[in-house]
């Protein structure tokens, strides 16, 4: 699954049994610091830094395993009502890890006093308009 140069990555070396989902351009995982329980990752096995940089069977692996990890939470999970799909694309962005892996966070109703706005609150003040 690691490519060279790639030995310190914290995904190229995620052993299978952590998996929940798995094809062969990608894999899911529960995230280690969740936002929500049962907060996944979608990672492609390839090391690339940005969602950018995927190659179409990677981006359609991954959008696979996203649909299967949505409904794999739901199965799990009744009190869910809602998603949050998040991908950092670069410093400025926010990503910490650069390997390219996508957020799906799972929602529940009062999870949050004002839900409105979703994901604009990467930038708090435009989160209400």
């Amino acid at each position: 699954m690691s490519q060279a140069g790639q030995k310190h990555c914290i995904f190229c070396n995620k052993p299978e049994y952590k998996m929940v989902l798995k094809n062969e351009f990608a894999y899911a995982v529960r995230d280690g610091h969740p936002v929500t329980d049962l907060h996944t990752l979608i990672i492609p096995r390839r090391c690339v830094p940005t969602y950018f940089d995927l190659n179409e069977n990677e981006v359609r692996d991954c959008q696979e395993l996203l649909m299967l990890a949505r409904q794999d939470i739901l199965n799990i999970d009744k009190t869910v009502t809602g998603f949050n799909i998040g991908i950092n694309a670069g410093k400025d962005a926010g990503q910490s890890i650069f390997h390219c892996h996508i957020h799906l966070i799972p929602r529940r109703k009062g999870d949050v006093e004002r839900p409105r706005g979703g994901v604009r609150a990467v930038i708090p003040h435009k989160q209400t308009y």
